[in-house]
């Protein structure tokens, strides 16, 4: 397995917060602020500290990187095509690709060619994720769909077509293919301090090691600011209490409803307190006792009249007497019938029958008693006296008193009686019921001491009852009205009661006190309870400490987590060592001889230090001056290509290779070097080259000329249909004269165009364009043509083989002149030539077919040349 193979099945045993650092490593060359806070999240998140954002960590998927290699397979790129949603790239557009040797693909700034690398580097699983690809600007959002693209590839030559959809797996097979651009060169240089090879994906662990040194500071500092001041509990903790003993071990293991429950004070617990508080304050408890149960008497017997006297007038008593009064009126109307009946007789007084008679004829009864004792009234005989007149009854009047008798006992008259007697018993009851409370002015005074409302209460309950009591005699009487006797209001004797029982238990606060094993349980209690209510004050805060202590807690395992590196270090020597090869320094050194890097040679010094185990790039300079004052940023990047070269030579296959500018930053000198490498790397395997530099463009069709290779640029252009257009025709100064020839043609077509339209100004410039381009092309036919390509600009060294095919006539320095002189006239935009006239078309085209002529002869007389010399 790779290097990258064996750090991505390694990553899976690890923390799902280094499986996340991992994956951005893998991705991100340089990891920024708003990476450290996900990291750090998640780092806390799974040591138990809730991340608001609920953020989910990413991990380095098996399909992210290159697919295992098999030794023999081969996979080419033919084309790219049917890119989607790229950028701004015209849709269904097709790049071809050469699928063995040298591939440029050049493109001016602002032509698509990025959307073509970025698509690369995504499909091949490139290391560098940082240049995403976005979509078309001019495309609503609800309309835009993942970029996507098709490749038509070569596996062991059969050819296939594969897809690739952005955040989709990549297929396999493009996974053989490797990436460089300016991106994945940080990979392989280390610009803090030494320079060093360190293989590919072997930075990963030493840069996790330096994020979990960063995180370990941040855990460690937040954890330090996150623990909490306890000082206001210290007083508190010192006392003797349940509260103090736990405040003086106050922690994150504190359960917070311990302090809950401590601090939660019931309004019974908090009287409690302030009773045991007067009690222990008390100078003299025994006369406080005895006098609090001298007022709890009173006030029990107080509630006791309260009771009965609202028991006489309760609404019981009225309604049953009510009834009672209605009773005897109905029994009184019964007996009045009988009555009448009575009345009726001859020689009756009127009354006779009423209560006033009977009220006369009952004291006759009670009187006979005395004055005839020897007789049974009204049995007193005709010649007894009578009761009342003292005269002799005589038979007359002895029968009318037995009539008397015989009303007096017949059965309306005595259910009247009874009745009415029911009744007024009833009446009397209320009449004569106690209802005076007795509240004098000292039990007064108790009162508005125990509850002002109370006392209020009380003394207006006794106006209460009297103005009920009057309202019921009134209604009583006939025609009396019970509806106006209104409902009794007056205090309940529970709450009396309940003071009084207070009263009692204040009593035995008092009287314990002076028991010395009694009063010594209430100063505990008295402590405790004060203990408590301050607890109940500080409870926020104390609550606060806890969550301080669990946070501070939480981080310190975050701190010690991340600073576990040891497994990391210890993985890393152990793929190192792997890769501590004499074949990998031979190779290395080779890669940098060949791009004119010298002064370094690769040691096999193997270091481990937090989790760096690397290969020292040791420079061979007089001086201890550290590496990176001594490199350039071209030489860097010189040897970020070598480390690139080695690794893809030293790996199983022979997959293709992507360079995306891989002369950025490199003197024209060095660019040389880099092509030709590169020239010499196609003849291996597929190469794929994508520049904007056009000179770089040119070295390279050099330097494939010179080994063979067949070099068929292709273009990225804007076009009306977007960008990323390929075409073939490569821009006018990388092509040789006949192609020059070819695109001033077609110039001068456009020119023929604008002037048949009548569009001069069109046509003038055009034709100034063309001139422009005409002179620069007998630039190129000197170099190239007369010349045989002896001398090049741009180029190093001269070739002097290509001298027997020179030869310089007079006929050849008067067309060039002649061309030269006249092209320069018409290409400038000055005052003089604006006042000549704008050569027509058919004049342009002589101009054109002359130097094609002429180009014609000259190469015609190389083999007669040769021949001769």
């Amino acid at each position: 397995m790779t290097i990258l193979q064996e750090i991505q099945k390694w990553s899976e045993k690890q923390p799902n917060w280094q499986q996340d650092i991992i994956a951005r490593l893998y991705g991100k060359a340089d990891l920024e602020a708003e990476d450290y806070d996900d990291m750090y999240a998640l780092l806390k998140s799974e040591h138990g500290i809730e991340d608001p954002h609920k953020r989910i960590p990413g991990k380095l998927a098996a399909d992210q990187i290159t697919a295992p290699q098999e030794a023999g397979r081969l996979v080419q790129i033919v084309a790219i095509k049917n890119l989607l949603n790229v950028n701004a790239l015209a849709p269904h557009q097709r790049l071809p690709i050469k699928p063995v040797g040298l591939s440029v693909i050049y493109g001016e700034n602002g032509t698509g060619k990025s959307g073509y690398s970025r698509v690369l580097k995504k499909a091949c699983r490139a290391r560098d994720k940082s240049e995403a690809i976005h979509p078309n600007a001019n495309v609503a959002v609800a309309q835009r769909e993942p970029a996507q693209a098709s490749f038509e590839i070569l596996v062991d030559g059969e050819e296939m077509e594969v897809e690739w959809i952005a955040n989709q797996v990549s297929p396999e097979q493009l996974s053989s293919v490797s990436i460089f651009d300016s991106h994945c060169a940080r990979a392989y240089v280390d610009n803090k301090g030494d320079f060093a090879y360190v293989p590919y994906g072997l930075d990963i662990l030493s840069k996790l090691v330096d994020v979990c040194g960063k995180l370990k500071s941040m855990a460690g500092a937040d954890s330090a600011t996150a623990m909490p001041n306890v000082a206001m509990f210290a007083d508190l903790a010192r006392t003797a209490t349940k509260t103090g003993a736990l405040l003086a071990k106050l922690s994150a293991i504190t359960a917070p409803q311990e302090i809950e429950t401590l601090a939660t004070i019931s309004a019974d617990e908090q009287l409690r307190f302030e009773k045991l508080a007067l009690a222990l304050a008390e100078a003299d408890p025994k006369q406080k006792a005895q006098a609090l149960r001298i007022k709890a008497t009173r006030f029990s017997e107080l509630a006791n009249r309260i009771t009965a006297a609202a028991s006489a007038l309760d609404d019981a008593k009225v309604a049953e007497l009510k009834k009672l009064i209605y009773e005897s009126t109905v029994a009184k109307q019964a007996a009045e019938v009988a009555r009448q009946d009575f009345k009726g007789a001859e020689g009756l007084l009127p009354g006779t029958g009423g209560d006033t008679w009977r009220a006369l004829f009952e004291a006759a009864r009670a009187f006979s008693a005395e004055s005839h004792a020897n007789s049974i009234f009204p049995h007193l005989g005709p010649e007894a006296a009578c009761p009342l007149c003292q005269n002799l009854l005589t038979d007359t009047g002895d029968a009318r008193l037995r009539a008397f008798e015989v009303f007096i006992h017949k059965e309306a008259e005595k259910a009247h009686t009874i009745a009415r007697s029911i009744a007024a018993t009833a009446y009397q009851a209320v009449k004569n019921a106690q209802i005076d409370l007795s509240i004098d002015a000292g039990l007064a005074a108790d009162l508005v001491t125990a509850s002002q409302e109370l006392a209020n209460e009380c003394s207006s309950a006794q106006l209460a009852l009297n103005e009920r009591r009057e309202a019921i005699l009134k209604a009583s009487i006939p025609l009396g009205d019970w509806n106006a006797i209104d409902a009794l209001a007056i205090p309940s004797s529970d709450a009396l009661a309940a003071i009084s029982k207070k009263m009692r238990v204040d009593a035995q606060i008092l009287e314990d006190t002076m028991d010395v094993a009694a009063k010594a349980a209430m100063v505990v209690e008295h402590a405790e309870l004060g203990a408590r209510r301050r607890l109940s004050e500080l409870k926020t805060a104390a609550l606060e400490c806890i969550a301080k202590f669990s946070l501070a807690g939480k981080l310190s395992k975050c701190a010690l987590a991340a600073s576990a590196t040891a497994p990391i270090s210890r993985f890393s020597t152990v793929l190192s060592n792997s890769m501590a090869t004499k074949q990998v320094v031979d190779a290395l050194n080779a890669e940098l001889q060949s791009l004119n890097v010298h002064e370094l040679k690769v040691a096999m010094k193997p270091e481990s230090l937090k989790g760096r185990t690397q290969f020292k790039l040791v420079l061979e300079v007089p001086g201890a001056l550290p590496a990176k004052d001594i490199l350039s940023e071209g030489e860097q990047r010189a040897i970020a290509l070598a480390s690139f070269l080695t690794e893809v030579n030293l790996a199983p296959g022979h997959g293709g290779v992507v360079f995306d500018d891989p002369v950025s930053s490199l003197d024209h000198r060095r660019r040389w070097h880099v092509a030709k490498r590169l020239a010499q790397e196609a003849t291996k395997r597929q190469v794929i080259v994508l520049t904007h530099d056009i000179y770089f463009l040119c070295i390279l069709q050099q330097e494939a000329d010179a080994l063979g290779l067949e070099l068929e640029p292709q273009c990225i252009r804007r076009a009306p249909d977007g960008f990323g257009v390929q075409s073939d025709r490569l821009p006018f100064d990388a092509m040789p004269t006949s192609k020059r020839v070819g695109a001033l043609r077609q110039k001068q077509v456009a020119v023929a165009k604008a002037h048949k339209n009548g569009d001069e100004e069109m046509a003038k410039r055009l034709t100034r364009d063309a001139y422009h381009d005409l002179r620069i092309a007998w630039e190129r036919a000197v170099e190239e043509i007369l010349l045989q390509g002896v001398v090049t600009r741009f180029t190093e060294g001269i070739k002097t083989q290509q001298l027997k095919y020179v030869e310089v006539k007079d006929d050849d320095v008067a067309i060039i002149n002649a061309g030269m002189t006249k092209s320069s006239k018409f290409e400038h935009d000055a005052a003089a030539p604006a006042q000549l006239p704008t050569p027509h078309p058919d004049e342009l085209s002589v101009d054109i077919e002359t130097l094609e002529g002429w180009r014609i002869v000259v190469d015609a007389r190389k083999k007669t040349l040769a021949a001769r010399r």
